[in-house]
């Protein structure tokens, strides 16, 4: 059993546990930033966009966020076969909290950079 699923069985009623920490882990903003500026992507090109994560990570990042009913997978039955990503509509409701956090981080960029390195 891994540390979030032990989290997830302490505290199961916890809306902070159980869903923000799902979304607002290192990788998963990434991705649903990366879903709402492109609309549509399949695997590979969100990976290339995403240029220091894992193939592993990005899998475990899109399965969980499927789960939550985020991020949607679409499988097309092509030779090759073709899937695509995209933000569902609760996901698309999500990212105007997410993109004003995105915003407060770039705003104080600069000065947090500056303290870390006075301390």
């Amino acid at each position: 059993m891994n540390r979030k699923e032990i989290i997830n069985a302490t505290f199961p009623d916890c809306p902070v546990r159980n869903v923000i920490s799902h979304i607002t882990d290192k990788w998963s903003l990434l991705v649903l930033y990366t879903l709402e500026q492109n609309k549509v992507l399949r695997f590979k090109e969100l990976w290339r966009q995403i240029p220091d994560i894992s193939k592993k990570m990005l899998t475990v990042v899109l399965r969980n966020l499927e789960k939550d009913g985020v991020v949607s997978r679409e499988i097309y039955y092509e030779v090759p076969p073709r899937v695509e990503y995209r933000l569902t509509e609760r996901g698309q409701s999500l990212m105007p909290h997410l993109d004003g956090l995105l915003a407060w981080g770039m705003e104080h960029f600069d000065d947090i950079m500056e303290d870390r390195k006075n301390r």
